[in-house]
C-alpha cells in the first residue's frame, strides 16, 4: 500500500447507506421495510448486470426506478410512496464515519475520487447534499463508458485520468463483486465488510478488509 497515489471509493453501500431511503419511511412501510430495502437493492444490481450482458443500457436512475417498481409490487407498498422513496434515494445518508475519514485522507495529498454506477448528476447531488463535495477530486460515472461494473472499462477511468498504474490505486467497496472486479483489474482492492459477511469466490481475495472506513487511515 506504500505506492498508492489515488484512493477510489464505490458510492452506494460503501460511502452511502442504500437502505436509508426506505428506513426514513419505515413508519409508513412497517416491519417489512428492511426486507423491502434489500430486495430493491438486489433487483437494482441484477438489472445493471443483465442490461450490460444484453447490451440494453439504461442509466442508473432509470434502473433505480424500474427496480423500485418491481419491489413495491412485490412487497405490496402503496404506489403513492414511489416519489417519496425516489426523492430520498437522491440524498442517501453517509455512514457515520465517512465525513471525518475523508477529511483525514484529504490531508495525505492523494487523489480522492468516487467510481460509481450512478449518473453524474446523481453523484453530484449525493455528495453536495451531505456536504462532501469539497473532498473529492473526481466523481467517475460508468456513463462515461456506457456499461456497468464490473466491466474493466469502468476501472480504466481513473487510470486514464490520473495517468497512473492500476496497482497505485486503493479501491474500496462494500460489494464483494466490485472488490473482485477492481482486484482482478489490478487495483489494491479493500473490502468494507460492515456486517461480517462471507466473501464471494470470484478469483480474487483482498489482502485487506475493514469493518468501516475509519480503519483505512491505518492502512494508507
Amino acid at each position: 500500500m506504500k505506492n498508492i497515489k489515488a484512493i477510489i471509493f464505490d458510492a452506494y453501500g460503501t460511502l452511502f447507506d442504500v437502505n436509508s431511503a426506505a428506513e426514513k419511511c419505515k413508519n409508513k412501510i412497517g416491519a417489512k421495510w428492511e426486507g423491502f430495502a434489500n430486495f430493491w437493492r438486489t433487483t437494482q444490481l441484477e438489472y445493471t448486470w443483465l442490461r450490460s450482458l444484453m447490451g440494453r443500457h439504461k442509466d442508473f436512475w432509470q434502473i433505480t426506478e424500474d427496480s423500485l417498481d418491481k419491489s413495491m409490487r412485490t412487497f405490496n407498498i402503496d404506489a403513492s410512496m414511489k416519489n417519496e422513496l425516489l426523492s430520498l434515494y437522491k440524498v442517501l445518508s453517509p455512514f457515520k464515519e465517512v465525513p471525518e475519514t475523508l477529511e483525514k485522507l484529504k490531508e495525505k495529498n492523494l487523489k480522492l475520487a468516487i467510481l460509481s454506477n450512478g449518473t453524474p448528476s446523481l453523484l453530484k447531488e449525493l455528495v453536495k447534499s451531505n456536504n462532501l463535495d469539497n473532498l473529492f477530486d473526481d466523481l467517475f460515472s460508468i456513463e462515461e463508458v456506457g456499461i456497468y461494473k464490473p466491466d474493466s472499462k469502468v476501472y480504466d477511468l481513473p487510470i486514464k485520468k490520473y495517468k497512473i498504474k492500476s496497482n497505485e490505486v486503493a479501491f474500496l467497496s462494500a460489494n464483494t463483486w466490485d472488490v473482485s472486479g477492481g482486484g482482478n483489474y489490478g487495483y489494491n482492492s479493500i473490502w468494507v465488510n460492515r456486517n461480517n459477511n462471507i466473501f464471494d469466490n470470484l478469483d480474487y481475495k483482498p489482502n485487506n478488509q475493514v469493518k468501516n472506513l475509519s480503519e483505512l487511515i491505518n492502512l494508507i
